[in-house]
This record gives C-alpha cells, sequence and structure tokens, in this order.
C-alpha cells in the first residue's frame, strides 16, 4: 500500500468485498498491518464462487489463500501472514451499533461491514483501524460515522498527469537532421538528437523546425530514429499525427501489444479494425471483444430476447466501425465483400470479453475496445493467453468508466500503460483530436 499506510506503527486494515473481488492477492499488499475480514465479506463471497467471469475466479482464489494459513483466523490474534507483514482474522459484527441504527433504515452489507468496523474500533481504541473499500459510497457512509476510510490503491497509478502518452513535440530540431529523416532509409541515429532524453521503446516525435517537420518513432533495438511513413489500411487514411504513430504500431510486426486511449471519436476502435483488415493474411483469425457493463444499474437479463438480442446493443459500436471502414468502398467493391466473406466463417468475429475465456489465441488480431471498464487482473488475464504470433490491442477513454469500482487511475488500461512503458514489443499512443465529426469533438469539450 501507499507510504500514508505504514507510517507509524501498525494499523488494522478492514477489507470491503469488492476489494477482494478487485485483487485475491489484496492480502499480501499491506506490509506488517493487520487485515480484518468482516464476516460479512465471506457471506458476499459465497455467492460469488459460481461462475466464470473475473470476479468468480477472484472470489475463489482469496476463499483457497484465506483456507491455506497456518492458524486461526476466527481468534483475536489471527493467522499469520508471514515474515514482516500481519496477521488477518475475520472479524464477528455482532449487534447493530445504535448509530447505525438510527442514521440508516435498512439492515444491508454495507451497513454489516460498517458495523463490524465501529466494533473493532471500540476493541482497538489504541490503533488506526481505517476501512478500505472501492465503493465511494460506503467510504462516505464511514467517515460520516468517524470510521477512516480509504480506496484500495496498490494499482492505481501516481496520477492522470502521469500516465505515457507514447508521444512528445521537440520544437527547434536541427535542420540537417529533418532534411536527413526524407534521405535514404528515413533513419537517424539517436545521438545525433542529444536533445531527446531518455527516449523509450516505441516512443513517437513530432519534430519541427521552422517550416519542416517530420514523424519519427524511437526504435530500441538499434538506438534510431525512423521516420513515420504516410500510410493507409484498408481504405482508412489516417487525419492527424496521432493517428499516424498509431497506425505504424498497429502495422508493425514486432510490436505485439498496443494500447490507444483518448475520447470518443479519436479513431481508436477504428484504427485498429482497419489495421486487422490490412494484415488478415497474417493471421489466423481477428477477433473485437468488449466487456459487457450493463449501464443503470440494469444486467443483461433486463433486455428482451435471446442471448444474441441481448448483447446486441453491447456490440454495436465494433459494428459500427466496421460498418464506416465497408463504407469506404463501392457496394460491389471486394474489399467490402472479402469483409462479409470473413464474418461468415468467422475469420472475422465480434463477441463480448467473457466469451474469449479459455481460449487459446495462436496467431490472432485481438482487439479488446473499452478496456477501461476492465481491472488490471482481467488485463493480465488477457494478455497471459496470448500465444505464438498473437497481436493484442487495447482501446478505451480512461475519463469514460461505466464500472462501479474503477476510476481514471485504478482502472485496467491505466495499469497496463503505466507498466508496460519501455517494453520493446509494447507501443502506446493516446489520441488527443477528435475525428468523428465537428459536432461530436465540440460536445465532447464543451459538454
Amino acid at each position: 500500500m501507499s507510504d500514508a499506510f505504514s507510517a507509524g506503527g501498525p494499523k488494522l486494515f478492514v477489507l470491503d468485498t469488492n476489494v477482494v473481488l478487485h485483487d485475491a492477492a489484496c492480502i499480501s499488499h499491506f506490509e506488517e498491518n493487520d487485515i480484518a475480514i468482516p464476516i460479512t465479506v465471506l457471506e458476499e463471497l459465497d455467492h460469488f464462487k459460481k461462475g466464470n467471469q473475473d470476479i468468480n475466479f477472484q472470489a475463489r482464489e482469496f476463499l483457497r489463500r484465506l483456507d491455506s494459513l497456518t492458524g486461526d483466523v476466527l481468534s483475536d490474534e489471527g493467522a499469520p501472514l508471514g515474515e514482516g507483514r500481519g496477521s488477518i482474522r475475520v472479524a464477528l459484527g455482532g449487534a447493530m451499533d445504535e448509530r447505525l441504527r438510527l442514521a440508516f433504515q435498512h439492515d444491508t452489507p454495507d451497513h454489516r461491514i460498517l458495523n463490524t468496523t465501529l466494533k473493532l474500533q471500540e476493541q482497538h481504541a489504541d490503533r488506526p483501524v481505517i476501512l478500505i473499500s472501492k465503493d465511494t459510497n460506503i467510504r462516505m457512509k464511514a467517515k460520516s460515522l468517524g470510521i477512516p476510510s480509504q480506496d484500495y490503491n496498490t494499482d492505481k497509478v501516481a496520477s492522470v498527469d502521469h500516465i505515457y502518452s507514447g508521444k512528445r513535440m521537440i520544437e527547434n530540431a536541427p535542420a540537417e537532421v529533418i532534411a536527413q529523416f526524407y534521405e535514404g532509409a528515413g533513419i537517424v541515429p539517436a545521438d545525433q538528437l542529444p536533445q531527446i532524453h531518455d527516449p523509450r521503446a516505441n516512443e513517437n516525435f513530432i519534430m519541427r523546425n521552422c517550416s519542416r517537420s517530420v514523424l519519427a518513432t524511437y526504435r530500441p533495438t538499434d538506438h534510431t530514429f525512423a521516420r513515420v511513413e504516410r500510410i493507409n489500411a484498408y481504405g482508412i487514411q489516417p487525419r492527424n499525427a496521432e493517428q499516424f504513430f498509431a497506425l505504424r504500431a498497429l502495422t508493425d510486426e514486432n510490436i505485439k501489444l498496443v494500447s490507444l486511449s483518448g475520447k470518443a471519436g479519436s479513431g481508436k476502435t477504428l484504427l485498429a479494425l482497419a489495421a486487422a483488415l490490412e494484415q488478415r493474411s497474417e493471421y489466423r483469425q481477428i477477433l473485437l471483444a468488449r466487456p459487457v457493463v450493463p449501464l443503470s444499474n440494469k444486467d443483461l437479463g433486463y433486455l428482451p430476447g435471446d442471448i444474441a438480442a441481448k448483447l446486441d446493443p453491447y456490440m454495436q459500436p465494433l459494428f459500427d466501425a466496421l460498418t464506416v471502414i465497408r463504407h469506404q468502398f463501392g457496394e460491389g467493391d471486394k474489399a467490402a465483400a472479402r469483409i462479409s466473406s470473413m464474418l461468415e466463417q468467422e475469420k472475422l468475429m465480434i463477441t463480448p470479453l467473457a466469451y474469449i475465456r479459455g481460449r487459446s489465441l495462436d496467431r490472432v488480431f485481438f482487439i479488446v475496445d473499452e478496456a477501461q471498464n476492465l481491472t488490471p487482473h482481467e488485463v493480465k488475464t488477457i494478455i497471459t493467453r496470448a500465444g505464438a504470433g498473437t497481436k493484442i490491442v487495447f482501446t478505451g477513454d480512461i475519463q469514460q468508466i461505466d464500472h462501479a469500482y474503477l476510476d481514471a487511475l485504478s482502472n485496467g488500461l491505466s495499469y497496463l500503460i503505466n507498466r508496460m512503458v519501455g517494453q520493446p514489443i509494447y507501443a502506446h499512443v493516446t489520441l488527443e483530436k477528435g475525428e468523428r465529426s465537428a459536432l461530436a469533438d465540440l460536445a465532447s469539450e464543451l459538454l
């Protein structure tokens, strides 16, 4: 956890259910401090044991970890977590505290967790007792009752401002160096640009000098900068520098993992799909997937029809991107017909992300849309399924999160960017300019 947790003597952290479902290994991240698991949390985990979603895996893994501990987790001393760490115990709540009965009308799991925390405060008046939850609402309730409460921030990035953008602007680059990019193979050794400090693998640069400029990317294998060529993919032409950078990374066979972030209409999904179609002969299959995150707290069962009909609204944005590409060609054009053929033969598939679990991804161009709605563990699970010849692309907008327990700093896309930056087979580009329409761009900026 953060330095704020480790300052002073050992503390007692009370974990909410959503922390466990977010990270089954959470009990390993509290250093020398002690942990209390309210009995209500175990009761809630019992409802999550069955299923194939990530939260189901997390629930089962946490219960296995708890069961494997030596020592009595039901005793006041708890079970030791290992050398240099504290202990963990399961805490019983007892009768509902009068403050809770007066403040809240209903008996809910959240209120029972708060009640357990209040009881622990009374039992451990000589040490800080802190509730850890990813639920903003329960943290507010806790603070109103005088309970210190914090978010679980082990896998959070430092700040949005520190998230790697994948590009830099270099003003007043030497004119002779810019000219050199347009000669021969368009490659310049890194030592000829000493003003560029600590370039990252596959980082992109916009270099300018008066009226001349060049787009270049850093190649870590030979410590050079290579000019980014003007290319198109399956009829889609890049419209700005960031889109050129993105398309270069998407079509580079040496880059196996790409992340694209940016606001709505910046072209993330469209570029990824166009690049996949352009390189279709290099891959066995093109997969487009996105997490199903119901809006307005209504699950799939709320929607009418069979499973295909229920899922269609969530997958429609991917079909829209495919339609845009089709419209680049005439109705009788072979390129447009090829898309229909690929869909029929399942060489191009659009599917919910949950349907990908358990599959072997060999020679697949795999596009994961709306990746900001994934947890860090889900992102890791997806990447570790990559087989030989597979390329994975994550796209999303870290400012547009529909997941109740994720934010701009704790979502899987931000986590991926923060942890993978500098790896030779990884590239990231932040797309800043909307290209959908002037109206969409205006709404994104002002509303």
